[in-house]
């Protein structure tokens, strides 16, 4: 019965350069008498004179050493995998596989495009995933599983039980728990041969070089525009290449960026979209199946930069609709004129994001007394038998799942309905957390609604701060 024998790097060019072989043989001494009969040159590198192998060199039966089995009487089946472990000089160059390494990645192992060169790579690589979330699950188990060597995760933020619907390296015992902690249990336990390192730090223009420049390759799978902003420019300014990725509701996009043969994400937008005007997957939703597929581009394109093979994204952005299940390419061209990476750069450093995306959300328990008004205040005024107007500027979808029985227009149609409110009373208008109804407000006063203000934190903070029976979302 044919049984596959794992060859190592040093002995491959006596074997046909061959990786791994299919021989005939009951026992290990069948196989390695077969083998050197079938490559003559290998048996000097392999036997000593009295027919012995060599004392440098160890045979093990799946992750079993031979010499604690039965030596060369060992039996094998044609499920067994043997490896042929040579003692190995010298430094990195040459990163040694346990034999439960050899199994463990033994579809790669197998594979001439990665083989053992692919995955000493692999092996040696640093990779640095920003976002424990959605598109940094699934980012981070595949390389954990693949054999990445060392494996950093940026995230500041705990296990909420509303990430559970796809943030899949979490479970229901992780709530409450930092995530990179969590992350970092999952990812040990599916493969405990590779090196976790945990930033459980917000990242920002002070720490990003710190963290950066440890690794090899940059994981983007943020969930907000100053954090993207701060991802690129520290990358190029680093020379490091970014593996983005992004989603929104039904809709992914991916790419990679390095800024030494193409663009960088600045070239693709080279200014955030307005404040409100795109709302975050708290707001619009996510598919929850939708970031296990971007995450799993982000994590394939990362191993195809590692062992140098096939074709990478840089100047290609990849979009995938998972409604229709249909995916299309364009293509980013280099911006002579970006300021980071074109051809007169004039940015030498990195800045305040939040303000140059102007999305920092108020602070809790602040209010602004033009705009911002507490639950607390409304409820008191609602209970006194004030008529006030509450205008909730949410999806109708949303206004389904939990609502305090507001007026619903959703932010897209107010311009164009305007006229359904009444200027002469006060309207409270509320979203899920408070930036799309921090919109609706400037919208309302732009045309004369002098009286219209914000609900501080939305619904949201309404269910956590006045009715607990509301559901959150």
């Amino acid at each position: 019965m044919p049984v596959r024998i794992l060859l190592p790097t040093p002995l491959r060019p006596f074997a046909g350069n061959s990786e791994s072989l299919l021989l005939e043989g009951r026992t290990v001494a069948d196989l390695l008498a077969a083998l050197t009969e079938e490559y003559p040159h290998l048996r000097h590198h392999l036997m000593s004179e009295d027919g012995q192998v060599r004392s440098f060199i160890n045979v093990y039966v799946n992750d079993e050493d031979i010499r604690f089995l039965e030596q060369g009487r060992t039996r094998v089946g044609e499920n067994d995998v043997v490896s042929i472990i040579p003692s190995i000089a010298g430094g990195v160059d040459h990163v040694g596989f346990s034999p439960e390494e050899s199994l463990r990645y033994h579809r790669h192992l197998i594979m001439p495009e990665i083989g053992v060169d692919g995955q000493q790579k692999l092996k040696r690589a640093r990779v640095l995933i920003i976002g424990a979330g959605g598109l940094g699950s699934p980012a981070g188990l595949y390389l954990a599983a693949a054999g990445v060597g060392t494996i950093g995760i940026v995230d500041f933020d705990v296990v909420d039980v509303t990430n559970l619907q796809r943030q899949i390296i979490h479970s229901t015992r992780d709530v409450g728990r930092s995530k990179v902690e969590s992350a970092k249990d999952q990812l040990a336990d599916i493969n405990p041969h590779v090196q976790i390192e945990t930033h459980d730090v917000r990242l920002t223009s002070a720490n990003a070089f710190n963290i950066l420049r440890e690794y090899d390759i940059i994981v983007d799978s943020t969930d907000n525009f100053p954090t993207r902003y701060l991802v690129n420019d520290a990358s190029v300014l680093l020379g490091k290449t970014n593996v983005y990725g992004s989603i929104f509701r039904f809709e992914g996009q991916a790419t990679v960026f390095d800024a030494t043969r193409g663009p960088c994400y600045r070239c693709l937008y080279p200014s955030p979209p307005p404040p409100g005007l795109v709302p975050s997957c708290a707001e619009a939703g996510v598919l929850g199946v939708l970031p296990g597929i971007l995450g799993s581009v982000q994590a394939l394109e990362a191993i195809k930069l590692i062992v140098g093979k096939g074709e990478s994204l840089i100047g290609r952005l990849w979009l995938f609709d998972a409604l229709s299940l249909r995916i299309r390419e364009m293509k980013i061209r280099k911006d002579p004129n970006c300021p980071l990476c074109g051809d007169r750069p004039t940015i030498s450093g990195l800045i305040d994001y939040e303000e140059f995306c102007s999305t920092s959300p108020p602070v809790a328990g602040t209010v602004d007394a033009q705009s911002d008004v507490t639950p607390e205040e409304v409820k008191r005024r609602m209970d006194s038998g004030e008529r006030l107007f509450v205008l909730d500027v949410r999806e109708p979808h949303e206004y389904a799942i939990a609502n305090i029985g507001g007026y619903l227009i959703p932010l897209g149609e107010l311009p164009g309905r305007i006229k359904e409110l009444d200027s002469s009373r006060e309207i409270i208008v509320h979203c899920q957390h408070g930036m799309r109804s921090a919109k609706a407000v400037e919208i309302l006063r732009k045309n004369g609604f002098a009286n219209a203000r914000n609900l501080a934190g939305g619904i949201d903070a309404w269910a956590q701060r006045i009715d607990r029976s509301l559901r959150r979302y």
